[in-house]
């Protein structure tokens, strides 16, 4: 990555603007970037220096760099034979790897919902390596027999002499049983520099123990996470589609949904009225394979459910972020782009580009005290906000599949001041 010179600035003159809140575009805009932060957002133009980098984007769209509010970066860059047989270092190797790619498609800000990231986070903050920034989960934490439980049927649980599987030897997850193991589990994450807590609390197609109808955890374990959560000054987030299981999370104090899916419509609005995030992802089919049966068929009651979700959640004003969930078939990691430009099927395309911006960046921004970026804002294009922005030929407020096609359409990625790519 080439950054601007001491001093310097690098302006982007003439673009089409989206700031990421506002239902208008602004045309002639300029936008002026000092050091990590934008420092002039103008619709005339900005006076430079000599010295400056001028970009100048001929009328095309420019936008905040977009976020992914549930990703798995170690899971998606290595496959379930690489967790269980590879070496631990390729599984560092991969992630950074995939890292990257991710940026090039343009998310310049994900939160990681599981895997053992926080030192990954650190090298791409440094400027090591290429990648987004990074609100790390750490390892999902899951009671015996739950979502994360990637133990083998044979093994003996660590609470009767076993050891630990080796998804929690990599930090990939957690197996925690009992209010006083999962205090020390969230503490564990904490302590390793987690953002925020990923507990699991229902059933999943991705694991191979648990229908979906099961309730994971009892209403004292979930507490006993949101406790130690929130004296930390931060949240839990649970996996979990089903009412039963979505109505004791938010009893116990929850304060994001990842998925949801399999919600009725009063859970749903119980969600808005609560002012609980909903984390949905636009599930299709086809963006996960399950080689049994059974899996394949969670997937598919899974995805069924997501249209109704959606409609209820705008119905009912349900704050509502996107994510993707891609797991463990680095083949499909790309698919990322076109989830995104999914969104076109559920909202407006405006309403879809703010959820991928700002919308997004407020549910991030619920860490508190361990939001590592809060020196600026995310997820807009406003003066003194992080300077993480894309420029796209074309007008994905016209037409969405534009950002599902970032190697044709997206020509400048800018992540914290930096020209990552340039291809004007």
């Amino acid at each position: 990555m080439n950054g601007p010179l001491a001093n310097s600035r690098t302006v982007i003159r003439n673009c089409t603007l989206f700031d990421g809140t506002d239902r208008k575009t602004v045309s002639g805009a300029d936008v002026a970037i000092a050091g990590p932060a934008i420092s002039a957002v103008s619709t005339s133009p900005v006076a430079t220096q000599p010295e400056d980098t001028i970009i100048d984007a001929g009328g095309r769209f420019l936008m905040p760099g977009m976020s992914d509010a549930h990703v798995h970066l170690m899971g998606n860059a290595n496959s379930y034979m690489d967790f269980i047989m590879g070496p631990t270092g390729s599984l560092y190797v991969n992630t950074l790897a995939e890292s990257k790619a991710m940026l090039h498609r343009g998310f310049t800000t994900v939160r990681d919902m599981g895997g053992d990231v926080a030192a990954v986070k650190t090298a791409i903050d440094r400027g090591q390596f290429e990648g987004p920034r990074i609100f790390p989960s750490q390892a999902m934490i899951s009671q015996t027999s739950g979502h994360a439980d990637f133990a083998f049927v044979y093994e003996t649980p660590p609470t009767f002499g076993g050891g630990p599987s080796r998804t929690e030897e990599i930090g990939f997850t957690r197996v925690a049983d009992g209010s006083a193991n999962v205090l020390t589990a969230v503490r564990e994450q904490l302590r390793k520099g987690a953002t925020q807590i990923k507990l699991t609390v229902g059933g999943g197609a991705a694991s191979m123990y648990d229908p979906l109808n099961t309730l994971q955890y009892t209403a004292d374990e979930i507490r006993a996470a949101v406790e130690a959560a929130s004296d930390y000054g931060t949240y839990v987030a649970t996996h979990v589609y089903t009412v039963e299981g979505i109505r004791r999370a938010i009893d116990a104090g929850v304060r994001s949904i990842e998925h949801g899916h399999l919600a009725d419509e009063d859970t749903v609005a119980l969600i808005g009225e609560k002012g609980i995030w909903l984390s949905m992802q636009p599930f299709a089919e086809h963006d996960h394979s399950y080689p049994d049966p059974g899996r394949s068929a969670k997937n598919v009651e899974i995805c069924n459910g997501t249209d109704a979700v959606y409609g209820w959640a705008r119905k009912h004003g349900v704050k509502t972020a996107w994510g993707t969930d891609l797991l463990l078939e680095p083949e499909s990691a790309p698919r990322q782009s076109e989830m995104a430009a999914r969104l076109g099927e559920f909202y407006t395309n405006i309403e879809a580009l703010q959820m991928l911006t700002s919308v997004n960046a407020e549910l991030f921004e619920m860490a508190g005290p361990r939001n590592p970026y809060a020196a600026h804002k995310l997820g807009v294009i406003a003066e003194d906000a992080w300077a993480d922005m894309l420029l796209f030929d074309g007008d994905p407020t016209a037409d969405l599949s534009i950002i599902g096609k970032p190697d044709e359409y997206l020509k400048v990625i800018i992540k914290d001041g930096v020209v990552v790519k340039n291809e004007l």
